[in-house]
């Protein structure tokens, strides 16, 4: 019930209850008055049509002045009781939820956000319980996300940080190696020399996933969207991963079951982001003397489907559903020395959702992992419609 209603039966109680008792009372003392009167004075039949000129009289009697002071203190009673049953009423409705308020307020203050506050009733205090309710569900959501989102990036710090920390103190070693003169030939100095760009360019890769990271927290990827062949793409995209393949030792196969000229609509440079961190998380979890990578397009409707498969060492099904969330790792000891934020996968995802398409792996440990993504194909639109 409302409180505005039960205000408004207050009301109406406090004035009907009363009239109704009082006016019952005043009948029944009247009747029993008139009854003394009429027995003590002898006032009956035809006479009581002059009673209205004998008030002033009957006014004067001790009997009728007693009835009137019984009268008032019967409706002062009768309003005070009435006054208090009402006040408990609206006191029981009000002051209860206020002191359940004052509380759930007191535990927000010193910060425990681990309480539930049940409403008694549906009316506007009842209301305003679950509107703190859903206040404190929401702050308390929004903390356990900060402190997610907090040890994330520790986390991260700590991985970059690890991860920096190797290709630095390689560069440093070579470094020293030329200063001190001991690459004394040109063969030692240009492989001194090309470790040096290798690690430079490991160090440049982590501070880019560092970066591309704060602008995925902050969903401020930027994305240049155009219309790209999907042969002549991936055709320019296998022959940048078997030349990388080659130099590493990893068999590479490419097929492309696209025929005609279809097209997708997508950022080309994100989208190869995509692609090289697939096929460096396959490099890093190879561990097989005769790697394999395979990158096949298919047409499967309205969307263009990539796979990318390898030989590694695979992922175990209780981790499978896990593998693009943001630090997640299958096997930390392991994962630790292999390098890498822990981010590639979880920035994979984003990139393709944000291009309207999906991404899942398969696996089986000891055979190998196939990841998949699709990408709409681009169609043009009349200009008519």
């Amino acid at each position: 019930m409302k409180l505005r209603t039960k205000l408004v039966i207050s009301f109406v109680t406090m004035i009907m209850i009363p009239t109704v008792l009082t006016t019952a009372f005043i009948f029944g003392i009247a009747r029993y008055q008139i009854g003394v009167i009429e027995h003590t004075y002898g006032i009956t039949g035809e006479e009581y049509k002059d009673f209205a000129k004998s008030i002033r009289v009957l006014g004067d009697m001790p009997e009728i002045q007693q009835f009137i002071i019984s009268a008032c203190i019967a409706v002062v009673l009768i309003l005070a009781f009435t006054a208090m049953i009402m006040m408990v009423w609206i006191y029981g409705s009000i002051i209860s939820p206020i002191h359940k308020l004052q509380e759930a307020a007191q535990n927000v203050e010193e910060g425990n956000l681990n309480f539930e506050i049940k409403p008694e009733k549906d009316d506007e205090m009842g209301r305003l319980m679950q509107a703190f309710e859903k206040m404190r569900i929401r702050l308390r959501d929004n903390a356990e996300e900060k402190l997610k989102s907090d040890r994330e990036s520790k986390e991260l710090i700590s991985n970059i940080s690890h991860d920096l920390k190797t290709p630095i103190t390689a560069i440093k070693g070579y470094v020293e190696g030329i200063r001190d003169g001991v690459a004394d030939t040109p063969e030692k100095m240009e492989k001194y020399i090309g470790t040096i760009y290798n690690k430079a360019n490991e160090m440049d890769t982590l501070i880019n996933e560092l970066t591309l990271y704060a602008k995925i927290d902050t969903n401020r990827i930027p994305y240049n969207f155009a219309p790209l062949s999907v042969n002549d793409y991936f055709n320019d995209c296998a022959e940048d991963i078997e030349m990388e393949l080659d130099s590493k030792n990893v068999e590479f196969g490419y097929f492309n079951y696209v025929e005609g000229d279809q097209k997708i609509i997508a950022d080309p440079e994100q989208l190869k982001r995509v692609i090289n961190n697939i096929v460096s998380n396959s490099l890093k979890y190879m561990e097989r003397e005769h790697g394999l990578i395979n990158l096949r397009v298919k047409d499967v409707g309205d969307f263009i489907q990539v796979e990318l498969e390898d030989n590694g060492k695979g992922i175990a099904a209780k981790d499978l559903p896990n593998i693009f969330d943001r630090f997640y790792r299958t096997d930390a000891s392991r994962n630790s020395s292999k390098g890498g934020s822990g981010i590639g996968l979880s920035i994979v995802k984003k990139i393709i959702e944000d291009h309207g398409g999906k991404i899942w792996a398969t696996s089986r440990e000891g055979v190998g992992t196939v990841m998949y993504f699709v990408i709409r194909k681009y169609q043009e639109v009349p200009i008519n419609e």
